[in-house]
């Protein structure tokens, strides 16, 4: 699994929280709104979350931890569990174009 760098977290975690200052005080801003969604997805991509929410919660908690208990609190190991290749068992080709299993 790939993780930016802390920096750049920071950084879109610092963007995010100032546009939603912005946009707290004026609700009506257009600008302010759609430049507080765009922080949002920012963090998005940057956390791998679906929500805004998840993201800022998810940057929070990288900023604060080192890369081994974030994983470990994130469900996630270190290691790629890498799967078997090629067609599922009883399904092998045979010389002749014909399968097994059927």
């Amino acid at each position: 699994m790939l993780l930016p760098a802390k920096a750049e977290v920071a950084r879109h975690l610092e963007r995010y929280r100032a546009w939603e200052r912005v946009m707290l005080a004026a609700p009506t801003d257009r600008t302010a709104r759609a430049s507080f969604e765009d922080a949002g997805y920012t963090l998005c991509v940057l956390m791998g979350k679906r929500c805004a929410r998840e993201a800022v919660d998810a940057a929070e908690l990288y900023l604060r931890s080192n890369l081994v208990a974030y994983l470990r609190e994130n469900g996630q190991s270190q290691q790629r569990h890498v799967g078997r290749r090629g067609p599922p068992p009883g399904r092998r080709s045979r010389p002749g174009g014909s399968t097994s299993g059927r």
